[in-house]
This record gives C-alpha cells, structure tokens and sequence, in this order.
C-alpha cells in the first residue's frame, strides 16, 4: 500500500492521504451522469485505490475493458479555519470528472499527468462526499503507452490500466499560498535560480517569501523577497566567499542535495511552509560527449518499463519501487530509460537521492490527427513543467520509434510536430537535451540515438566501425531503419545505442528479441559481446540495455517480474563496468 507523502520534492505539513478502500461500480451502459450517481451513489463492489481494477491489488482483477468507471468515497473536513483544500490526483487514466458533495468539482484529460482540484466552495464542516467518473477508451488518438488497445496482449503491449492508478490525496493549503517553484541550478556560477507562483488571494500587502537553504544539516543560506504579485524571482549564491569550493554537486558517485524550506511570511507570521530539496548538478553538450558537471558522462542504462506483476503500472509499496533501483544499481547501472511511462513522483525522489540518472519519456499515441497532436502537447506541457525540478532526470524523450508518427520518414507534417514539440520542450527547460524520436529516423535532437537488436558483437562492430555510413542515411543501420528522416543530416551530436540486448532464455515461454538462448552462460556470453562491442566504439557515449523486469509475455528482462535474477548479477555489473 502506498501510504507516504505522494510530492516529497514539494511537501506540506497537513495533508490526508484518500488511497484505501472505495466504493467502485463499471458503467458500461454509460447512464451513471444521466442518472445522477455522484448524488447517490448505487449499491457498488470495493475497489483497493490506487490500483486499477486490472489488477490483483485492485481486489477485483477484472482483465477485460470497461469504458466507463465510477469511484465513490467519504472523507472528514475540518473548515473552521480560513483555509483551502485542494484535493490531489497524482495520475488518472484517461478523462476524469469529478463532483465533491454532488457538485461537479472540475475534470482533467491526461493518463500520466498530475492534477489537483480546489474543492474549497463544495466542502462542509465533516464529512463529505466526492465522485469520480472515469472514462478511458481503447482509441489510439490517446497517449497509453504499452496498453494494449484490442482485447488480447500482443507484441509488446501490456494489460491495459484504466482509472485511478497513483495516488489521491487532499492537501491544506492558507488563503494565499505558494503554488510551485521552478529551481534552475547553476553550478558555473553557484546559484539556485527560484522562480516561484503563488495563488488565492493575498490579504495582506506586507508580505515575503523567505528562503532558508541547508546541506547536510548545515544552514547555508537565507533570503527574503517581497511578493507583489503571483509571481517572484530569486536567485540565491551557494558559495561563500570565505570557501567558494564548497559547492555540493550532484552526480551519481555523491548526490548531494540541498534541502530547502520555502515559508511565506505576512507581516511576522508564517502563514505557509513548504519543505523542498534540489540538486546542484548540469548537463551540457560539447561536441559529440554529453557532459555532467562539465566532465564527460558514459551512460549505462537499463531500459524499465516499470510493471509488477500484481500491480501492472502502480508500484504494490514504497519498498518495491526502491528495490527496483537498488537492482539497477546493484547490476552496474548509473541510469535508467523510464520507458512509456511517467514514473510515482516518489520513485524520482528515490533515483534523486541514491543518484540514478533518468530519461524521462512520454507515453505514445499511435494515431497522427489533429485530436493526437493536441491530447499528447497538452499532457507533455504538463510533465516536463511537474518534474522539472528532479536532479535525476537528465534527458526528455518524448516519442519512440516513430509511435504515433509513423511517416516521420517522409511526412512534412508529423517532422513539424516533432520539431514544435522539440522547441516547446526547450523553451520550458533549456538545461536538458532532448531525444526527440528515440531509436531512429530523428529530426531535430540533441543526442542521436539508435535501436538495433543485433546478437553479436563481431555483427555489431561490422555495421557500426563505419560511423560516417551509419550517420550519413547511406545504409539502414539496423537493417530496417534509417538514423535521419528525409531532410534532416548529422550535426555532430553524441550517438548512444539506446536499444539493445533484449536477451530470452528458451525455458520461458514469451518472446525476446532475435534467438532465444539456452542457458545462463549463453546469456552472459552474448550480453558481454555486444555490450563490449559497444564500448568500444569511442563515438558511441552510452548505451540502454532491453531491460530490466520480463513483463508480461515479453521475458527479456534481467530479472523476472517477481526480481528474481536469471543470471549472475555481479557479472553483468562486471562487464558494464569494466
């Protein structure tokens, strides 16, 4: 059960975590508005939030599709205080609508954002009421992933997940309040760049967002400024002068972060405190080497898809999440590809504090139309704006393999989209590349990456010594896909290998990539050669090892979805590490 504080990197005092158990009912004659259920709710089964009803956490584990679902609790309200309450929903697929005390609250569109409702006017003293309508199609116009959207898994998609899947939650928050904050780091020159938002109304004109700065314990800093409107920028100087090589970095060998309290001040009380945390770290590109901290970086990343067997999508326990990234790290990893999914906020908080890098990626469509382009901008605005402030992410990927632009190679319009959501992703983050079509037929993108599930090194080193043939559109590197599509060249950028491996063994039943191998040595005999031809291509500056977990019917992992290893860990660890 998922029990602790969903947004650690931004966290209030009072606060009531809603998973637990709900009143669920399917809908599938879709007549529950109609009839008025957020006002009296009809005699409904249990559902185990925030697991979906697929699963078996769920305490239904009803596979098939149901279009329409409806959620119904109760919770208590204390409102005697000037105050607002903002009811938190950290992920809902697809199309929510929600009511609190049989007023319709507000609705949200988007699988794998955040939102948050304020439910302030439709309270009462006590307990109260709150509703959900949840509608999630099988259309492919939608951003889902690796759900499937026909009735059966097939190829690598997955047991859809429908409705409520992360966690729901109510926060207090005063009449005039601190809405979010932007931390930019800039190690060069040692400052924290905050750009903060507030919302409601201020009462009184006298008043400061004080911002208090600690390591480790240690006070490093304090600084006051007059908020005048909803918006304030402060940067605050890391260094002292006395010590001005004391600047904390983060990088996966020591990720340090800095704690930070945000309290808002009228007059001399404190009406709002929020406690926060950042890391001082950059990343950069110099030529074709992608650099952290301005030294250069080797990625060895695993690519994660983030299913458990009993909870598909939604990590069965804090626990399980930071087991994940101790066996990432623990197989000589130093990052992780999130693939199709935009991982629990509280999985981030844990690669930030234990130093695994992230590629954030977007869930994809698999229908270009004007209804695709607008439901997947809207969603990725979101996403990159909520998880902008982790240290651990350190790369946006927002589509794969050419999903939901399938004729990106030729199509003038689906490149255009790609280079829009390019430039929109850079003018909300210009301190992170972006991969704009992960694995091949790129556009504009910072990295050039690229997918190939060759089954030996000597095959590998025989397509790849050549690196002006492959970045040069002359022969399909993959044999199937081209590096650029039509119109677009090389420029230079650093080249990562971000598909490949993706090894089965023959005594599971399920698919891997090429042949199956029939033992633990032939596993490690073809991963060490393929692995080590990589690494020893100089233009080639990272690779992403096809993955972590088996999921489902695809059983390429390292690990089965119970983490169990199938091979000897420590010799993977060697070889990635050697």
């Amino acid at each position: 059960m998922l029990t602790q504080y969903p947004r650690p990197q931004f966290q209030r005092q009072n606060w009531t975590n809603l998973n637990g158990e709900w009143n669920f009912l399917f809908d599938d004659d879709n007549k529950g508005e109609e009839e008025e259920w957020y006002k009296s709710f009809p005699d409904s089964q249990k559902i185990l939030v925030p697991y979906s009803y697929e699963t078996a956490l769920s305490g239904i584990n009803d596979q098939s599709h149901h279009k329409v679902l409806w959620y119904q609790n109760t919770f208590t309200a204390d409102m005697k205080d000037k105050k607002r309450m903002l009811l938190h929903f950290e992920g809902v697929d697809f199309e929510t609508k929600v009511w609190v005390n049989g007023i319709f609250a507000g609705s949200h569109k988007g699988g794998y954002a955040a939102f948050q409702i304020d439910v302030t006017r439709m309270l009462k003293e006590g307990d109260n009421n709150i509703a959900l309508r949840v509608e999630d199609s099988l259309s492919c116009e939608q951003p889902r992933g690796k759900q499937r959207w026909k009735q059966d898994n097939f190829g690598c998609w997955y047991i859809q997940t429908t409705g409520i899947w992360k966690t729901v939650w109510l926060e207090e928050v005063p009449e005039f309040y601190l809405e979010k904050v932007k931390m930019t780091p800039d190690i060069d020159k040692g400052i924290i760049d905050i750009t903060a938002k507030f919302s409601g109304t201020k009462r009184e004109e006298n008043t400061w967002l004080q911002v208090e700065i600690s390591l480790e314990g240690k006070k490093i800093c304090k600084k006051q400024a007059q908020v005048l409107n909803g918006h304030l920028h402060i940067p605050v100087n890391l260094i002292g002068e006395e010590e001005p090589w004391t600047l904390a970095l983060w990088s996966p060998e020591s990720p340090k972060l800095y704690d930070v309290k945000f309290s808002l001040l009228a007059g001399e009380e404190i009406t709002d405190e929020v406690d926060s945390y950042f890391g001082m770290r950059k990343i950069s590109i110099e030529g074709d080497k992608i650099l952290l901290n301005n030294l250069p970086l080797y990625q060895r990343l695993i690519l994660d898809q983030g299913y458990w067997e009993e909870s598909h999508l939604t990590p069965p326990s804090e626990e399980a999440m930071i087991e994940d990234i101790e066996l990432i790290l623990k197989a000589g990893y130093n990052g992780l590809r999130k693939h199709q999914k935009v991982e629990d906020a509280r999985f981030l908080y844990w690669c930030d504090r234990k130093g695994l890098l992230v590629w954030s990626e977007m869930a994809s469509q698999y229908i270009f139309n004007d209804s695709s382009i607008q439901l997947f901008t809207k969603e990725w605005m979101e996403i990159v704006e909520q998880n902008y402030n982790h240290p651990s992410i350190i790369t946006w990927t927002p589509f794969n393999e050419s999903w939901g632009i399938e004729y990106i190679a030729v199509d003038t319009a689906q490149q255009q989209f790609t280079e829009s959501i390019y430039h929109l992703t850079k003018s909300l983050d210009g301190m992170r590349p972006v991969i704009v079509n992960d694995g091949w037929e790129h556009t504009v993108s910072d990295i050039i990456t690229l997918h190939d599930y060759v089954e030996g090194g000597e095959e590998f080193l025989s397509r790849y010594r050549d690196k002006d043939k492959i970045l040069g559109n002359e022969i399909p590197f993959n044999l199937v896909r081209y590096a650029f599509a039509k119109g677009y060249s090389y420029k230079g950028q650093p080249v990562i290998i971000s598909e490949y491996g993706g090894i089965a063994l023959t005594n599971e039943k399920g698919w891997g990539y090429g042949e199956q191998v029939k033992s633990e040595d032939a596993l490690l005999s073809r991963f060490d050669g393929i692995t080590s031809a990589i690494k020893s291509l100089d233009y080639i500056c990272g690779f992403c090892y096809t993955q972590l977990t088996d999921v489902q019917q695809e059983i390429n992992g390292l690990y089965t979805m119970k983490r169990e290893p199938k091979v000897n860990i420590e010799k993977i660890s060697e070889i990635n590490r050697r």
